[in-house]
């Protein structure tokens, strides 16, 4: 069985061409390039994973993260990353989206976010994160409480065996 090399410079134009594609499906778009779905779904995933430039499209930018999962983006990236989508047109944002590994419903609630967080306060100030920390504090002051009472009892009770077994042994064997 003989497989197809592509050169770099196809690869670089069917990636563009995917991520931009619009509506169209993935296995619609390979059907229609002549390429094998699994093929194409590999360049896409390596395409992410890459940190090479000439990869991105041009609304992407080198300092959104590849290949992170979009829960862990910091607050900084995710202000720039609704920066760079902000006015684009319904397909325009699915090809963003699919350059840089998110889905539309992750800027929503970002933008959400962003517009509740009150001024100049920062989003980790957050009262309930503070008392979260504090329960966090005691319960872990109690579970090494509760360790130490656990490890007293255990010798307490090894004591008390052999306490038992000590005073079996000095009984007379006669009674």
């Amino acid at each position: 069985m003989t497989t197809n090399r592509y050169s770099q410079e196809f690869r670089e134009q069917i990636l563009l061409k995917a991520m931009n594609r619009g509506t169209q499906s993935l296995p619609e778009f390979a059907l229609e390039q002549g390429l094998i779905l699994s093929t194409l779904k590999g360049w896409l995933a390596q395409s992410r994973k890459s940190t090479k430039p000439h990869l991105s499209t041009p609304l992407g930018s080198s300092c959104l993260p590849l290949g992170l999962p979009p829960i862990k983006w910091d607050a900084a990236q995710r202000l720039l990353a609704l920066e760079q989508s902000h006015g684009l047109s319904e397909q325009e944002l699915g090809a963003w989206c699919r350059t840089h590994g998110l889905f539309a419903h992750h800027l929503k609630a970002w933008r959400e976010h962003f517009c509740t967080v009150p001024v100049g306060a920062k989003a980790d100030s957050d009262p309930t994160k503070a008392a979260l920390r504090g329960l966090q504090g005691k319960y872990q002051e109690m579970e090494r409480e509760l360790r130490r009472k656990e490890k007293a009892l255990a010798e307490t009770a090894a004591l008390l065996v052999l306490q038992k077994k000590f005073q079996a042994l000095l009984q007379d064997p006669e009674k």
